[in-house]
């Protein structure tokens, strides 16, 4: 690559590597020994990982662990919250991001006082301050609630401890950073905490950076993240308003912590940090969650991969093509497959209700790989078998290879 970036074009081939070798898909799987040191570096390449309740297969945010890492403990995650090196906060969606973030979305936690945010939890906070001033002081003095605890005065729709009167309030303080959360494990609720109980006292006491600076901050590292993107890319990794976050990506051309270069066959111009990964080849093989940061952007992916998705599980079924919970199957430097997927916790059997090949690729290769990573997935959720359903072509041809094994 020239020295001029904003001169150069690079091939759509080179920008999937750059961007799969940003999320972490470059580098092979361990081997050995999965400790918290490669939770850092799951979290390092992807920047932050979304939460999401759904739990047909697994937990959402589990699965990027496991298709960056394959198969590895699964308290990675809760160990590192409760060691204080995570917390949960609003920065796609909701999403696991590490302590060091902090300073960077308090600027998000002012919009949320302000009311820009979440306007609904802002006037109801105005107009009940003292139930505002109550739970805050019950959580700070007594110790961490879930939402259902504020119902410790039943009474009718819209009095001070209505369920949505007081889960509303604890999404304000939780929005505002006055608290903080943590999920249960039973159930997946908020529990809620005083931030000076759970978070460290360093970053707490961390100075807070101007709202431009942090949000040029969430730029860099939504690009060290994205590899290479468009300045809507960029934007939406942190979920930033275009209007405010794009002058900011001009001033970061300016100063060369960002290089604008052009993308065969993109519209728009691409950006990328000077420092960024540019392997020659990938030899990825992963399930990918739909609420994986890869994938997060459905336009992006369409043009780095010519992939076109849609998570159907709000899809009538009737009406879905592919089936409720579906997978994307990266395989080298290409998605080759879209894969349906449950665990069955009765009947301890990973299914796979279909799966589907993409355009222009070997089914039976893909069909082979496919089953290999399907077998380490159940493995890892500890399912006795692997229960495959004649759906699709790469489901109907590992139909026939799993039955050889």
């Amino acid at each position: 690559m020239s020295p001029s970036l904003s001169q150069t074009e690079i091939s759509i081939a080179s920008a999937r590597r750059i961007a799969l070798a940003a999320q972490g898909f470059s580098q092979a799987r361990p081997t050995g020994r999965i400790d918290k040191r490669h939770l850092a570096r799951v979290i390092d390449s992807v920047g932050l990982i979304q939460i999401d309740s759904v739990n047909v297969l697994v937990r959402s945010q589990e699965m990027p662990l496991f298709s960056r890492l394959g198969n590895h403990p699964r308290t990675l995650i809760p160990n590192a919250t409760e060691a204080s090196e995570l917390f949960e906060y609003w920065c796609h969606e909701a999403s696991h991001l590490p302590v060091s973030m902090h300073p960077l979305v308090r600027w998000r936690m002012e919009e949320a006082r302000k009311g820009t945010m979440w306007p609904g939890l802002t006037r109801i906070a105005k107009a009940k301050p003292q139930l505002v001033a109550e739970i805050r002081d019950r959580i700070y003095n007594d110790g961490p609630i879930v939402a259902g605890d504020v119902r410790t005065r039943k009474g009718p729709k819209g009095s001070w401890w209505d369920w949505d009167e007081g889960k509303a309030v604890l999404e304000y303080l939780f929005w505002t950073g006055e608290i903080t959360a943590r999920r249960r494990p039973n159930d997946f609720a908020r529990v809620y905490h005083a931030p000076h109980h759970v978070l460290p006292e360093a970053v707490l006491n961390a100075p807070t950076p101007k709202e431009s600076d942090a949000r040029k901050s969430l730029l860099l590292l939504a690009a060290r993240s994205v590899g290479i993107g468009t300045a809507g890319d960029l934007v939406d990794y942190h979920r930033q308003k275009p209007t405010v976050a794009k002058p900011l990506i001009s001033e970061l051309v300016a100063t060369g912590e960002l290089e604008q270069v052009r993308v065969e066959r993109w519209r728009e111009p691409a950006y990328m940090v000077p420092s960024a990964a540019q392997p020659r080849s990938v030899s990825a093989r992963a399930l990918v969650s739909p609420f994986d940061s890869l994938v997060w952007c459905r336009p992006r992916i369409e043009r780095l991969f010519d992939f076109h998705y849609r998570i159907e599980i709000y899809v009538p079924a009737p009406k879905r093509i592919y089936g409720y919970y579906v997978l994307p199957f990266l395989m080298g430097e290409r998605i080759v497959a879209r894969v349906d997927l449950k665990a069955d916790r009765h009947t301890s059997e990973l299914v796979v209700p279909g799966a589907f090949s993409e355009a222009g690729v070997d089914v039976k290769v893909v069909a082979a790989e496919l089953l290999l990573e399907l077998q380490e997935m159940a493995t890892w959720l500890g399912l006795a078998s692997i229960r495959i359903e004649k759906n699709g072509d790469v489901a109907t041809r590992m139909a026939v290879q799993n039955r050889r094994r």
